[in-house]
């Protein structure tokens, strides 16, 4: 087996003295360590292993960390022992110092993997903050949403009374009351603006297309019907909330059916004027 690197031998020392202290690093490896030590020491093994296995794979300690952590802490100074030994004749240590090097080194380490984890709580406090906040103003603007909503709502409510009151009385004199339908050929909606193509058909084929849009029970809820020489092709429901949305977004243009091109703010302006009376 290869003596252990510099990195190794530091974290080996680090789980010994955690243990078994003393006053320099070489009295620590040449004193046994006593029956309770070697407990306290295996509980603690015990405990990272079972946070190990909880750890995703990405995270999980290298096989080499995990093998030392099933040493006894006597094992684990034979091997630091071993590892010294390479570093001194390496000469990146010296004994003569009690190893003072590498105990400075550690040392060095800890400090920093202090204010790391110092760093870390900082961020994650500010995450948890900067979290809170977004779910208060998710909230916030869900209750505004709530609130025009059923603004709206009451707006078009308004208006579609109006428009009913609006009626003469004697045009209301026994009849029924019917629902206003709108029927225009695609021709004549091209030519307001409304209309702005259809694909896969010929502006002189406009003619023979005929958009019907009514109110449906729903306040602000239009069906549209499409008839193409008569013949009834597809029906779109077509609500009056979405093309204000569309209006607020500054989106110019929208499909019906999938295939007719209408402009946004011609269309509002036309169901404006023929069922709100604006």
């Amino acid at each position: 087996m290869p003596p252990p690197s510099r990195f190794s031998t530091k974290r080996l020392i680090v789980d010994v003295i955690r243990f078994q202290p003393g006053e320099t690093l070489t009295e620590i490896l040449e004193t046994p360590a006593t029956s309770e030590q070697e407990a306290e020491h295996q509980r603690a093994m015990q405990r990272r292993a079972i946070r190990d296995a909880k750890t995703p794979d990405k995270m999980k300690k290298s096989k080499s960390v995990k093998e030392d952590s099933n040493l006894t802490l006597q094992e684990k100074k034979e091997k630091i022992q071993t590892g010294l030994k390479k570093l001194t004749e390496l000469g990146t240590v010296d004994p003569k110092n009690k190893y003072q090097e590498l105990i400075n080194d550690i040392a060095r380490d800890i400090r920093n993997q202090r204010r790391y984890r110092q760093r870390r709580k900082a961020e994650l406090v500010k995450l948890q903050q900067t979290y809170a906040a977004l779910n208060s103003k998710a909230t916030f603007y869900g209750e505004q949403v709530d609130y025009y909503k059923s603004y709206i709502k009451t707006c078009l409510d308004n208006l579609a009374s109006k428009g009913k009151v609006s009626k003469k009385p004697r045009e209301m004199k026994g009849k029924k009351s019917k629902k206003i339908s709108l029927k225009y050929t695609a021709a004549r909606l091209h030519e307001k603006g409304v209309l702005l193509e259809i694909e896969d058909l010929q502006v002189n084929q406009f003619k023979n297309v005929i958009f019907e849009i009514s109110p449906t029970e729903e306040v602000g809820d239009f069906e549209v019907k499409a008839k193409f020489m008569g013949v009834q092709m597809e029906t779109f429901m077509l609500h009056y909330q979405d093309l204000l949305q569309l209006q607020y977004e500054g989106v110019a243009v929208m499909k019906l059916f999938d295939r007719a091109k209408v402009n946004v703010n011609l269309l509002i302006f036309l169901l404006n004027k023929k069922f709100y009376g604006k």
